[in-house]
């Protein structure tokens, strides 16, 4: 997903993915420090200048890259909020857990500390996180979810355990990826769906006057 449009001739979009996805394998690799245009054009098996006639900056590159992975989540809207959480969830276990799943997970960390990383990443962070919260506000308008339902808690308990289960699942474990992820984000999603509700009716039972 290139920030800026080149003049010239029209270019590949074949090549724009397989840039992308090399970029991601050198960073999981190698994170920050062995990231280089050249390793990215070499594992892409392009030139250089093809590289920089999309990208201006490695940073640029890196960031358009895991930025193009997360980019699903604005477009998640069944109409129907389990299904849009469940969307959710899916998209972000297989992103921590799957194939670049290293690359996202280092991002979290090096974004924070590698200066021009850590401004476009910021940005991209949080059109992320207001694409999922606008999730929770639908199903609020819905009707599918109380008017207090706690917006930030349902995201943050979502987004976080989906971040986590790469790290917490023990290595033995982690060859029965599909399946276990599938399994584990319904139980996932029905568990914020029912705390998020219940949260609400002990609120208002709390308030209710004796």
């Amino acid at each position: 997903m290139p920030s800026t449009e080149r003049s010239g001739r029209p270019r590949d979009p074949e090549v724009d993915r397989r840039v992308e996805a090399a970029a991601l394998a050198v960073f999981a690799r190698q994170g920050w420090a062995g990231f280089s245009i050249e390793a990215v054009a070499r594992e892409a098996g392009v030139g250089k200048a093809s590289v920089y006639l999309r990208w201006r900056s490695k940073e640029e590159l890196l960031t358009d890259a895991v930025a193009h992975a997360f980019a699903p989540i604005a477009e998640i809207d069944t109409g129907r909020v389990r299904d849009d959480l469940l969307a959710l969830a899916e998209l972000l276990l297989d992103l921590y857990e799957g194939r670049h799943g290293l690359a996202a997970r280092r991002m979290t960390v090096e974004s924070e500390v590698t200066p021009g990383i850590a401004e476009r990443w910021r940005d991209v962070r949080a059109a992320q996180v207001a694409a999922a919260r606008r999730i929770v506000r639908r199903a609020v308008e819905r009707g599918e979810l109380p008017a207090d339902a706690p917006v930030t808690l349902v995201i943050d308990t979502l987004c976080g355990a989906a971040m986590l289960r790469p790290v917490a699942v023990p290595e033995r474990l982690r060859g029965r990826a599909a399946a276990a992820r599938s399994r584990y984000a319904h139980d996932l999603v029905d568990f914020v769906l029912a705390a998020a509700r219940a949260a609400s009716s002990s609120a208002t039972r709390q308030e209710s006057p004796a």
